[in-house]
């Protein structure tokens, strides 16, 4: 797999990234006895690192990378805009051509209730902005007592105090006394992992209806929001049953709990659409976004707002005392301006549900005829093979849970393939842009990888022979 001799010192980085470079959601002590990878560069859905081995990028950086690697076009309209204005805040009465180019067009690809955005340079932040917008939005309307704000149980939403608050990941609760009060936490719609006996649409309206039975718990008077991820990112590619969105849909609009769409991982295509909600049907009130927004390229993120929220702070609100130094920065909205106009000028979106979207998810279902998969599973581009002991059975898992993955992402990685474990199970979300001829190649290093992983599972006896 080396196609060049040492291109970098790979050892001085190593020691040096140990030495200084503190990681996000990683053991430090594990990652400096073992040593860092060093990505180098990067073209279309590949990967180089700094020994010459290349990997097909198989997650799109961190489900970002809508329109690949190495696109000149962004690069440009940054360094044109750099020259132009480096940087200017959106405080103080100020804007700035490039922010107010990105409003209009997001509000023109948006849903039709979204006209207006409030920006942010990640996700984390924007999810942190709808905690304290749905507050303040139903102190203005009158009702100071909805402030609870309920989520899923393995959703995630970032982590910043308010994403992790939101969030479901109880190993993120457990470091810093979280979450936050005034979140509750429902069931996710996870029919493989904890449907039972019941059907997937069974499943998916007792899930939907957890909803409801919180809301008559916490009391309708106090319950504010809902937030929720289309389709569960972080938390393994749970995609919910035909039956999940629209009873969610009909529950808050009757009990008048406002429905956030968390579109930062699902936005921007990924499902073959605009917006995950417009796949499945909904209509939020609240879409915080990022990754997609402008391909990773530069860091930006938002939440898009519906009018009647949107109005509420515009007729009664006066000041809304919350921002950040970087919103709109000038740089980061030039980037992702491109990086849209890209999108729309290739119909990548149109790609996704027409084309390649179809293809790849032909050839990934049928890896769930392996030994090993119980469930392969994927929507647009975004995919998970659910990784089991015993095939056919969904009550049996490995144990403990999550080392199985990992040994099958480390297998993966040798094979030149990117794909994330969670717990067991082996993520795909691979760029916008990948050909046909990828497509075959990400699946054939999937199944090899999966093959290779089951011989060492079977050689270390954690597998019948």
């Amino acid at each position: 797999m080396t196609g060049a001799s040492n291109l970098y010192p790979t050892a001085d980085l190593r020691a040096r990234d140990a030495a200084h470079h503190f990681h996000p959601f990683t053991d430090t002590g594990a990652l400096n006895r073992e040593g860092v990878r060093v990505i180098t560069s990067a073209e279309g859905v590949w990967l180089t690192d700094s020994d010459g081995n290349r990997y097909l990028d198989g997650m799109a950086g961190l489900w970002c990378c809508q329109v690949g690697h190495g696109r000149g076009e962004i690069v440009d309209a940054v360094e044109k805009q750099m020259r132009e204005l480096d940087y200017y805040n959106t405080f103080f009465k100020t804007s700035h051509p490039p922010v107010i180019a990105l409003s209009e067009r997001l509000a023109q690809l948006s849903p039709p209730q979204f006209n207006r955005v409030f920006f942010t340079s990640s996700g984390s932040e924007a999810n942190d902005t709808v905690f304290r917008m749905v507050r303040t939005y139903w102190d203005l309307m009158g009702k100071p007592e909805k402030k609870t704000i309920i989520g899923r149980w393995n959703g995630y939403h970032g982590s910043t105090l308010a994403g992790t608050s939101l969030g479901g990941m109880t190993g993120m609760h457990a470091q810093g006394d979280l979450p936050v009060p005034g979140v509750h936490h429902i069931p996710q719609p996870y029919w493989f992992g904890e449907g039972g006996e019941m059907s997937p649409d069974e499943f998916g309206l007792w899930a939907a209806r957890e909803l409801e039975r919180a809301i008559d718990v916490l009391g309708e008077g106090k319950v504010a929001a809902f937030i929720a991820e289309p389709i569960q990112g972080a938390g393994g590619v749970i995609i919910p049953p035909d039956s999940y969105w629209p009873e969610v849909a009909r529950i808050c609009r009757e009990r008048d709990i406002l429905l956030v769409a968390d579109e930062v991982i699902c936005g921007f295509g990924r499902l073959g659409s605009w917006f995950g909600s417009q796949h499945y049907g909904i209509e939020p009130d609240l879409m915080p976004i990022a990754k997609g927004l402008s391909s990773g390229y530069l860091p930006i993120g938002g939440v898009m707002i519906a009018d009647r929220v949107a109005e509420a702070f515009i007729d009664k609100g006066g000041e809304f005392y919350h921002g950040y130094t970087y919103s709109g920065h000038p740089a980061c909205c030039a980037a992702a301006l491109a990086n849209l106009d890209i999108m729309v000028r290739e119909r990548l979106v149109e790609r996704v549900a027409d084309d390649i979207g179809p293809y790849l998810q032909q050839r990934w279902k049928a890896l769930g005829d392996h030994p090993l998969v119980g469930e392969a599973r994927m929507v647009g581009l975004v995919g998970a093979l659910e990784l089991v002991p015993a095939k056919g059975d969904r009550s049996r898992k490995f144990a403990p849970v999550g080392e199985v993955g990992t040994l099958c992402r480390d297998i993966s990685f040798g094979n030149g393939l990117v794909m994330r474990a969670v717990r067991d199970s082996m993520i795909i979300s691979p760029p916008l842009v990948l050909t046909h001829e990828e497509a075959d190649e990400l699946v054939a290093r999937a199944a090899r990888t999966l093959d290779e992983t089951y011989a060492a599972l079977k050689k270390d006896g954690r597998l019948a022979a």
